[in-house]
Parts: structure tokens; C-alpha cells; sequence
């Protein structure tokens, strides 16, 4: 799988090259059940799996009051160091490698 350029961000962890993104709108159930906010990583220029990581919290931008989450590139570095401990292999092929981001984070 793969991420566009368009909308997504670089980032180098341990010396590889990933690109990773938030969906630009809430889906419907992040919208309107205040499900937790997800991102997507993927190892740029190679079609390998795909990262899934669920936070802890909700997105930011529903109207929901409940304690929300942001992810900084800090974040990002962590759970993809978190996956390949736990055995994502993101230059091979297959399905989505789906994690469980569990770790405090700040309300906003």
C-alpha cells in the first residue's frame, strides 16, 4: 500500500524514510461516536505494508467534550519504533500492521 505526497509528512526514524498522515476530516464514526483518531505510516518509495496506529483519545476536531489527542512527529517516531518491536515489516508486502498507541498523551 501507499501513501500520497500530497498531505502526507516525512519523517526519518533510525535512518529509514517513512511518510505518514491523518485524515484530513473525521470519518463518520470519529465524528459522531468520538471514535479514537488514527494515522497511517508507510516506508516512502517502497509498496510494502501499511502502519495503522489507533490512539488513546479522540481527534481534535469534533464537537464531542472528551478528551482529545494530538500527534506531533515525536509520537509518530515512537509508535513506529513500537511496531518494529512488535514485528511490522514494512518493506515486505501483506496486510495492514494495526497497533494500539496505550501511552498517556495531553489533553487539549
Amino acid at each position: 500500500m501507499s501513501i500520497t505526497k500530497k498531505g502526507s509528512r516525512r519523517i526519518v526514524v533510525d535512518g529509514t524514510v517513512y511518510r505518514w498522515m491523518i485524515r484530513c476530516k473525521p470519518s463518520r464514526g470519529q465524528a459522531d461516536y468520538a471514535e479514537p483518531l488514527t494515522f497511517a505510516v508507510v516506508q516512502e518509495n517502497i509498496r510494502g505494508s501499511l502502519l495503522h496506529v489507533k490512539m488513546n483519545a479522540a481527534r481534535y476536531d469534533i464537537m464531542h467534550d472528551v478528551p482529545h489527542s494530538v500527534v506531533s512527529p515525536k509520537t509518530v517516531a515512537a509508535a513506529i519504533r513500537k511496531a518494529l518491536t512488535a514485528g511490522w515489516q514494512p518493506g515486505y508486502g501483506g496486510g495492514t500492521f494495526c497497533i494500539v498507541w496505550s501511552e498517556t498523551l495531553p489533553d487539549i
